[in-house]
């Protein structure tokens, strides 16, 4: 049943890994947007990608539009363990300098005015998705191990031009979701060797969801959007194996039915874009996620009243900040950049090495490139920075582990779009 590699995304199916929003949630929707911190999204109108954060945005277009987007990322999530209680363990078994490996996220989106009021897209992209790996014989084997998830968004939208001022649209979702999580025995008092599976579930699983937006053009230089992306509930179908024997709660590797159910959370978003003068933008968004609806991991398993796998999360709402600007240097080139904050949703009392989240900044650059008339390409790179962690956590024989975490990561992107 493939459970939980904490939320990656892969768009078109490309498998990517690890998410660099809050939690396990994905904002690499374009390059165009990731070169400002990914600030306006909801009002700008610059390519296709607008059918992933605000389909009244459609409204403005006059053509058809094709945008093709790629987004490396490049984490740099390190691990420190600085004690163990009821284990014979060296804290240095504990440190590793890369729990998180590197990815690939892609995202394609075409649309296409229908008459002056009226336009129509199509969007394949991700908003979730993480992915973090230790090695099978990590002491902490418990809490470790190897959490996959790739979410896919097939999304089709729509849009309608009340009139010069005001537009609105609307979108339906197909989520495909594929996961993974595995858990080892790790460090024990009962001569089991720590890489034994203590937990192997994978599983997949669709859902549906639905977006609406709307866009008010106050003048011919500001522009303000909202987009509001509904809750999505996943149950992931597959098996669930343990190697441990019967009297620890494992199958001695048999296989059984299992599930896991979650609620990818609901979004919100409010954007401003300003036009200060001919050569110079200002941009920005506020948006909220809805994480209060994950709040706990948990496996149920075919003819068993314990489940095969739990684990409170315990996630609160969170925000995210940015502000972004754009200049126009030269008839060609377009350059950009912007910051962001985005709040953490995890518990300090239920954090976890799986989904080592903390509060981050980001710094972004990104150009603009025209290439002829109905053709251009951005470039985009990110630096994202998160805090320091220090936290404990215990597994289901009731050892405690302490650790301390540092996320970064470095996002680089590119995308071509096409006017036809």
């Amino acid at each position: 049943m493939k459970l939980t590699k904490t939320l990656i995304a892969a768009s078109l199916a490309v498998m990517s890994a690890d998410s660099f929003a809050a939690a396990f949630q994905l904002a690499e929707h374009s390059a165009s947007g990731l070169g400002r911190a990914y600030a306006g999204e909801a009002a700008i109108a610059e390519d296709a990608s607008v059918i992933a954060r605000n389909p009244a945005l459609m409204s403005v277009f006059k053509e058809k539009q094709l945008s093709i987007a790629g987004i490396a990322v490049v984490p740099d999530v390190s691990l420190e363990g600085t004690g163990a209680s009821n284990a014979a363990v060296n804290p240095n078994a504990l440190n590793d300098s890369s729990i998180a490996p590197s990815a690939f996220v892609p995202a394609g989106y075409f649309l296409m005015p229908i008459n002056d009021k009226f336009a129509v897209g199509f969007g394949a992209f991700s908003n979730f998705g993480l992915a973090t790996e230790f090695d099978e014989n990590y002491p902490a084997g418990q809490l470790a191990g190897e959490t996959e998830i790739v979410t896919v968004n097939m999304n089709v939208s729509g849009s309608y031009k009340i009139n010069d001022q005001f537009s609105v649209g609307l979108g339906l979702n197909y989520i495909y979701a594929d996961a993974k999580i595995v858990r080892n025995f790790g460090a024990n008092p009962f001569g089991l060797p720590a890489e034994t599976e203590a937990t192997h579930l994978e599983g997949d699983d669709a859902g549906f969801g639905w977006n609406v937006g709307a866009m008010y053009q106050l003048d011919e230089n500001s522009r303000f959007g909202f987009n509001y992306r509904s809750e999505t509930d996943i149950t992931f179908d597959g098996e669930f194996s343990s190697e441990l024997p019967p009297t620890m709660g494992g199958t001695s590797g048999a296989s059984l039915p299992g599930s896991v159910a979650i609620t990818l959370p609901a979004i919100a978003e409010f954007s401003g874009s300003h036009q200060l003068d001919d050569k110079t933008g200002l941009h920005y968004s506020v948006m909220w996620t809805g994480w209060s609806s994950f709040d706990k991991l948990e496996a149920d398993v075919e003819g068993r009243d314990q489940p095969g796998f739990s684990k409170d999360e315990n996630f609160s709402n969170a925000m995210r900040y940015s502000i972004g600007g754009d200049y126009q240097f030269n008839k060609s080139v377009l350059l950009r950049a912007g910051i962001a904050y985005d709040e953490s949703p995890a518990d300090k009392n239920h954090m976890s090495i799986s989904i080592p989240d903390t509060d981050r900044f980001w710094y972004s650059f990104g150009v603009n490139y025209t290439m002829s008339e109905q053709s251009n390409l951005d470039i985009g790179m990110s630096i994202l920075r998160g805090k320091t962690q220090k936290f404990t956590e215990n597994d289901n024989i009731a050892q405690q582990w302490s650790f301390e975490s540092n996320g970064h990561a470095y996002l680089f992107g590119a995308q071509y779009n096409y006017t036809f």
